[in-house]
């Protein structure tokens, strides 16, 4: 069994956004999913949770992850 992984990771600060790509019969789809990075202890962990001051930076990833999509040639 193979893990599918992210065609493309954009990160700023403790904020992430993977990017995946799906085949279709109409050619490559991109979806977007978005983590919030902590630590608890010495493990870190994510969540989709975000607080006030997490919001203009999810905001920003989604913009670059759009751009990175866009760039790379799906009108999704």
């Amino acid at each position: 069994m193979t893990t599918q992984r992210p065609v493309h990771e954009i990160r700023l600060g403790h904020i992430k956004a993977a990017i995946w790509s799906n085949e279709t019969t109409a050619g490559p789809r991109h979806n977007v999913t978005f983590a919030r990075l902590y630590k608890d202890g010495d493990e870190w962990k994510s969540t989709a949770a975000f607080g006030r001051d997490d919001l203009l930076v999810v905001a920003k990833v989604a913009d670059l992850a759009h751009t990175w999509i866009c760039e790379h040639g799906t009108s999704q």
